[in-house]
């Protein structure tokens, strides 16, 4: 299958190979921002209180199993979880837990987030300096959706909490732990955040961080902390303050959020020391001659850098993008160094909020910032001019934002187009998009498979990202797309496997294999939508020869198969979970794994890894133990056995009969 690793357009940013090595770099592996972050809470909180709300679940989830099985934190404490009856009564846990002295957590997201507010406000009132994870959320407003929105974020945003946001699964661990120290250090509380599924359920390769340095750079919460309800040193919290006192306990505050931006400066610092990745408030990326800049936070932010690498290679322009990872405290002087010598910037964000027309919350922050820089106020250095600044709704509700909505707002600020518009929608404020180009890394592997949920194919995929980061040393980034309802229903999900970081998180138009678990995608949609010439098709059949088969495929799809060139691989994937399933139950999941022996065959990975087939299905065995092993010996085997019979009994479609 080496034809399909076909050549990149774009070039993509790469890793400084001058970099001198650093004390801890992190642990090699696969995994999602949800696992990231809980690497880092089972190890350095002693207690979590939290309620599930996707997209945190998985959060919350990996954290209670790690209790549930004994494990200690690395100061051998036996961690605590507790599931209380709402998010709100989950918060009001985490109070009290940090009141007594504990180093606590909580996972939560969306709705969830709202509900714990009036908490938030006690629980920085109260300097309990813990951190709270999120899983980014759109709010339910005029329908309920479960995927990534920073109106949740941006709902507490007044509630005295500093605020981190992730771009992806590396970036969600390391910001855990440095917001830990952060808020211990300023006694204020942080949140944590990440989009959510984008980032919580994405599987991307990563460098955990060492235990050892975990301990050394948070240290022992006793050492950190103070026990409010110690009967030897009481104190008073929480109390009544009338007109004579309130004012004065509220200003007094200050003095506590003075201290926020010089702790997380000190603990970006000390991270980039001894991990060598390093963070700031705001991270620009091709700023410093740009005319045209981007202005974000969270997952698209990445997809931004691939854009510019490209409009500059491709176009000539002078483009930049600007990543706001801290926003609170709000860091104006640097957003204001990165953006005032260019002609234009635009700001996106992932919510919408009609009635402040002068835009949305990181936006209206932005031109209060420039407004201070104008006049020489706040504390800010005077400048003499304010680029334009024109602002859009973008990935509301993990709509995808590609490439060429990046290009179309680009293009919107040389043109000088609308002040406000969106993008990935039909509506009349969306930009247009004129250009989308294929900006995966070059040498890259993608893959697109069509399924229903159920069948296990989500699963697989990640099983399929783990070989390819943890057996084949390959970059990964695996993401599931599905709607609330799960189970039963259309499911879509992508895989890409390079030899550097994959900046790109959008759904992926350019694939070199479509796997096609439903055959009924052929009738009711065109999944090989985006496939590149001389790529394959690997799908389900129960028929057993190749001319049954391509009998039975739409003359439309023929059509397109013929023209592309492609190849089409098939096999009987429900017949084999049947056969093998050693658990009724598992008969329907099952089917989904059988595709990761043809992937194994298809893709040069493992005779490129010059790894003998007994270490293969070692690798394989190991990744399958990760996700079932928890079912038992048995149900691995089974699994493993599936793989290897999708290897041996896949089948192609002879040229011969496509052509005829």
């Amino acid at each position: 299958m080496t034809t399909m690793m076909t050549e990149r357009v774009a070039r993509q940013p790469s890793d400084d190979d001058a970099e001198p090595k650093f004390e801890y770099p992190g642990l090699p592996t696969t995994c999602d921002g949800a696992e990231a972050v809980v690497w880092v809470e089972s190890r350095i909180s002693q207690g979590s209180g939290a309620f599930p709300i996707t997209s945190s679940t998985t959060m919350g989830g990996g954290f209670n199993a790690a209790m549930m099985n004994g494990i200690p934190n690395l100061w051998g404490d036996q961690l605590v979880f507790v599931e209380p009856e709402s998010e709100h009564s989950a918060a009001t846990f985490c109070e009290g837990f940090a009141l007594a002295g504990g180093r606590v957590t909580n996972f939560t997201s969306g709705q969830g987030l709202i509900l714990m507010k009036e908490v938030l406000y006690t629980i920085s009132g109260k300097r309990l300096g813990m951190v709270f994870n999120i899983g980014s959320r759109a709010l339910t407003s005029q329908g309920l959706n479960v995927h990534a929105g920073h109106d949740d974020v941006c709902g507490v945003a007044d509630c005295g909490w500093g605020m981190v946001f992730a771009r992806n699964a590396q970036e969600a661990g390391d910001l855990c732990l440095i917001s830990r120290r952060a808020a211990e250090a300023s006694k204020t509380p942080f949140f944590n955040v990440q989009d959510g599924f984008l980032t919580t359920h994405t599987v991307e390769s990563v460098r955990l961080i060492e235990p050892e340095f975990m301990k050394e750079f948070v240290g022992k919460p006793e050492t950190k902390l103070m026990n409010y309800m110690d009967p030897a040193n009481p104190v008073m919290s929480g109390v009544v303050q009338n007109q004579d006192s309130y004012m004065k306990g509220k200003i007094a505050q200050r003095w506590y959020y003075e201290q926020c931006e010089p702790a997380l400066r000190d603990a970006f610092e000390e991270f980039y020391l001894k991990t060598g990745r390093r963070y700031d408030f705001v991270m620009p990326y091709r700023c410093d001659d740009a005319e045209y800049i981007i202005v974000g936070m969270g997952s698209y932010m990445e997809t931004a850098q691939a854009t510019v690498d490209y409009l500059r290679e491709k176009r000539g322009m002078k483009v930049g993008c600007l990543n706001i990872v801290c926003f609170r405290p709000f860091p104006s002087q640097a957003i204001i160094d990165a953006l005032k010598d260019c002609k234009a910037f635009t700001v996106i964000e992932r919510m919408d909020d009609p009635l402040s027309t002068t835009g949305n919350h990181l936006t209206r922050e932005i031109k209060a910032a420039f407004c201070d820089g104008i006049t020489g106020q706040n504390g800010i250095e005077k400048i003499s001019r304010i680029p334009s600044i024109f602002h859009g709704a973008a990935g509301l509700g993990s709509r995808d934002v590609r490439p060429g909505d990046l290009i179309a707002i680009y293009d919107n600020m040389v043109e000088k187009g609308p002040d406000f518009f969106t993008v990935g929608i039909k509506h009349p404020l969306n930009l247009i998009i004129k250009e989308d180009p294929d900006l995966r890394p070059r040498g890259g592997f993608s893959m697109r498979g069509h399924s229903v949920g159920g069948f296990g194919s989500v699963t697989t995929n990640k099983v399929i990202a783990t070989i390819g980061g943890q057996v084949f040393g390959k970059d990964v980034q695996a993401y599931p797309k599905y709607g609330s309802e799960k189970k039963g229903l259309p499911t879509t999900y992508y895989l890409t496997i390079a030899d550097s970081h994959i900046y790109t998180h959008s759904e992926l138009e350019h694939v070199d294999l479509v796997v096609l678990n439903d055959t009924n995608a052929l009738f009711s949609g065109d999944p090989l939508t985006g496939i590149v010439k001389g790529g394959a098709i690997f799908m389900q059949s129960p028929y057993t020869t190749p001319a049954e088969v391509w009998q039975r495929i739409p003359d439309h799809q023929k059509k397109t198969i013929r023209d592309k060139q492609l190849r089409i691989y098939f096999i009987d994937m429900v017949k084999i979970a049947r056969t093998v399933a050693s658990e009724a139950d598992l008969e329907m999941r099952m089917q989904g794994i059988v595709l990761l022996g043809g992937f194994l065959k298809l893709t040069p990975y493992s005779k490129a890894s010059g790894m003998t087939d007994a270490e293969v299905y070692g690798g394989v065995e190991k990744a399958l133990r990760k996700y079932f092993g928890k079912r038992g010996d048995q149900v691995v085997e089974d699994n493993l056995n599936c793989v290897k019979q999708g290897y041996n009994d896949m089948q192609e479609i002879p040229a011969e009969i496509i052509s005829a």
